[in-house]
């Protein structure tokens, strides 16, 4: 958990605290929580009492976006840290197109993991 520069903020279009998570999910917080200092979320602080928000895009209707935990997992291991995971997967990208947190939503996430292996080599 990191504070996020403005330059990274600026790339996601919306956000939510983990609290907005929990009640969008019907969820405890601390289960929120859980997700976070697991990895399958990246939470960051942010706003002017510094809470934990996590991009509004990682989140779907009922569940966090299908293939964004693996992604998470891959680009740490490739060295990331969550403000540089936060800003490849809301920096553009031709060859997908769009973001690849667009690409996830999409349910293009073997695409998105191709590409986040790529970085390792």
């Amino acid at each position: 958990m990191t504070e996020i520069d403005p330059k990274i903020d600026a790339l996601v279009p919306a956000w939510l605290t983990l609290p907005d998570i929990a009640e969008r999910l019907d969820l405890e917080v601390t289960r929120v929580r859980q997700w976070v200092k697991d990895g399958q979320l990246i939470a960051i602080r942010r706003g002017e009492n510094r809470a934990l928000h996590v991009p509004a895009d990682f989140i779907g209707e009922d569940r966090i976006v299908k293939g964004l935990s693996g992604t998470l997992t891959l680009l740490r291991d490739d060295g990331f840290s969550d403000e540089e995971m936060i800003e490849w997967l809301f920096t553009p990208d031709d060859t997908l197109p769009g973001t690849p947190a667009q690409a996830l939503n999409e349910n293009r996430g073997t695409e998105v993991k191709r590409r986040a292996q790529a970085l390792a080599v």
